[in-house]
């Protein structure tokens, strides 16, 4: 087992769930950021964790509270000492119009969206040491696209870009790489929720125009994650990778 050790906010299902084992799989200690309000049983991903044959803890953390992150972050270095990759993965989805949206739906979505990452970031950076890297999950809504009755996530997500590539030029220096991977149409907890996102209905004519043929799954999401983690990636930083199966380069009929 490596000595290695990330903190994943919003682990308890989807893409934050599935970063959690691809990182333990590759030898991280992972702690598994959750939030009391998400349905989803963290203890899942921790059972995943160690069926992968990696090491986790389940650590209760609120990305809209600068001290529930830092807190969050300290139990980390508590119980395995340090911390080397940070993965700023929570985030919510609501949708709302923009002439009706009201300050507080505005708020909300950022304060997770766009806040919770520069929180988590902000308490993992006086751990992470050369060779320390922060990846933040951006989307192709805001990423690349806007998105109608989304103003607000799309906001947040490119704002997202914004904040690692401003990280990857101050902490830079010190050894320690920003980037943001952009998802495309991904099937999670999320993108399944019909009021809120596509739906069921909505990924599956998805797939018709996606020119892979499918949409994503977590997992290939989580891989890339590895990869920006890892030595392999060394020289990257400060980007925004899309991972979407050319949804944003094809021309549609």
């Amino acid at each position: 087992m490596s000595e290695r050790v990330a903190v994943i906010t919003g682990a308890a299902s989807g893409i934050g769930a599935a970063t959690a084992v691809q990182l333990a799989r590759g030898g991280h200690r992972v702690a598994i950021g959750t939030y009391s309000g998400d349905p989803h049983d963290p203890h899942d991903t921790l059972a995943a964790v160690e069926a992968a044959g990696g090491e986790g803890a389940v650590i209760e953390v609120d990305v809209r509270s600068t001290e529930s992150v830092n807190a969050f972050v300290a139990e980390a270095v508590d119980l395995w000492g340090r911390v080397d990759c940070a993965v700023a993965n929570a985030g919510i989805l609501r949708a709302a119009s923009f002439p009706s949206m009201t300050d507080d739906q505005w708020d909300d979505v950022l304060q997770v969206d766009l806040h919770g990452v520069m929180r988590t970031a902000r308490a993992a950076a006086p751990h992470l040491r050369d060779g320390g890297s922060v990846i933040a999950i951006s989307s192709i809504a805001g990423g690349v696209y806007g998105w109608a009755e989304h103003s607000h996530y799309a906001t947040a997500k490119a704002g997202v870009i914004g904040l690692v590539r401003s990280l990857a030029v101050e902490l830079g220096p010190q050894g320690v790489r920003a980037n943001a991977i952009i998802p495309g149409l991904i099937e999670t907890p999320q993108s399944l929720d019909p009021v809120n996102s596509l739906g069921p209905d909505g990924l599956d004519a998805a797939g018709g125009y996606i020119p892979a043929g499918r949409v994503g799954r977590p997992d290939e999401i989580a891989a890339v994650a590895e990869f920006l983690a890892g030595p392999g990636a060394s020289y990257i930083n400060g980007q925004a990778i899309v991972v979407d199966g050319a949804l944003t380069v094809a021309m549609r009929d």
